[in-house]
């Protein structure tokens, strides 16, 4: 099992040399685009449902990779420990579920109800919302602060094993931007499996 697990990762990552459907990275500074996307807890979520919050974590991921998969847990603590210093975590999924039927709303609602996240998780349809920010694997991650503009991209972390994991990027740039900081680190390079984009006919 765990060599099958390594398998599917080095697979994903290798997706990573391929196309991305003309996506450009959102650069830091610029504000983060706005989405109007359903998710799986019945509720309708943009930027403006968190307004309040002092930073916003928005993460494209997906139920079937297995990079995703290693990060999920992670994400769930962050969301927890953080929503009381005013961070909100939003998880986006943008899959094309035609084509990885995994990663269907339906399915999402299973997880999402089956791990008890304490965020949402939205589920862009059309991709409109990955194409806008510049996702381009799962797990992505783009940090808005308090005037939502993106000051931080990239991976979660330095290590998909939680155990050996050297640096927290993710939370050292939440960190500086609580503290009313820019973060030293603003770019890493996102690791996971390739957005699955649907096919232009």
């Amino acid at each position: 099992m765990v060599r099958r697990a390594w398998f599917l990762v080095m697979v994903c990552l290798a997706a990573l040399t391929m196309g991305t459907a003309g996506v450009s990275a959102l650069e830091t500074g610029k504000k983060g685009p706005d989405f109007t996307l359903a998710g799986t807890d019945g509720k309708v979520y943009s930027l403006a449902t968190f307004k309040d919050a002092k930073a916003v974590v928005v993460a494209f991921t997906c139920n079937h990779c297995p990079v995703a998969q290693a990060y999920e847990g992670r994400l769930i603590e962050l969301a927890k420990s953080y929503k009381e210093k005013g961070v909100a975590v939003v998880a986006i999924s943008s899959n094309d579920a035609k084509a990885y039927p995994a990663d269907s709303f339906e399915n999402m609602m299973k997880r999402a109800k089956g791990k008890k996240y304490p965020h949402p998780y939205l589920y862009d349809h059309d991709q409109t919302a990955a194409r806008a920010y510049g996702a381009t694997v799962t797990p992505h991650i783009f940090l808005l602060d308090g005037e939502r503009k993106l000051v931080y991209a990239g991976a979660v972390d330095d290590n998909d094993n939680a155990r050996r994991v050297k640096e927290d990027w993710l939370k050292d740039a939440l960190d500086e931007v609580l503290a009313g900081k820019k973060p030293q680190r603003a770019v890493t390079k996102a690791r996971g499996c390739s957005i699955k984009w649907k096919s232009k006919r």
